[in-house]
């Protein structure tokens, strides 16, 4: 018999905006246990998304997020011998958890000098329907579209 799931840990708000999501993101963004260093990227790139667009610097984080949000995934399944990739619908918790990763991981893989100049550039660049993360959830969801006709053997 399988073991009892874990129980979710509950996010304390952060300090700022008094956001547990902005919580989530910045424990996603930090590197060797420096939450405060994560704080400060993140903090700092708002402002300068602030700066840049004249918009609040926390509604164009949550727009990019939702830009970001993935509604369908495929999953690899084997059956008899070969492996099908098959559309399945994401629960909310992991579209957050996917939307999150992808902002972190494209923003890392950008050419501008400090670590909050790559994210404010990466979330302007998400909260207009552009850049990378964005391409990364076409991209899933052009898969997804791809292999609509094995959708029939999801469990």
């Amino acid at each position: 018999m399988r073991k009892s799931r874990p129980k979710k840990r509950l996010l304390l708000p952060d300090p700022k905006f008094n956001d547990t999501l902005v919580t989530r993101f910045v424990n996603n963004l930090m590197e060797s246990g420096k939450k405060s260093t994560a704080y400060s990227i993140f903090y700092d790139s708002l402002e300068l998304v602030e700066k840049r667009t004249s918009e609040s610097g926390l509604d164009a984080w949550k727009k990019a997020l939702t830009t970001i949000m993935p509604t369908v995934e495929v999953k690899s399944r084997r059956v008899g011998g070969a492996t099908f990739q098959i559309p399945s619908e994401i629960r909310p918790d992991r579209r957050i958890a996917l939307s999150i990763k992808w902002l972190i991981q494209y923003s890392t893989a950008r050419h501008e000098k400090s670590m909050s100049e790559k994210l404010a550039g990466e979330i302007i660049a998400a909260a207009k329907g552009e850049g990378a993360a964005v391409k990364k959830k076409d991209d899933t969801h052009r898969m997804a579209e791809a292999n609509k006709a094995f959708s029939h053997f999801r469990v």
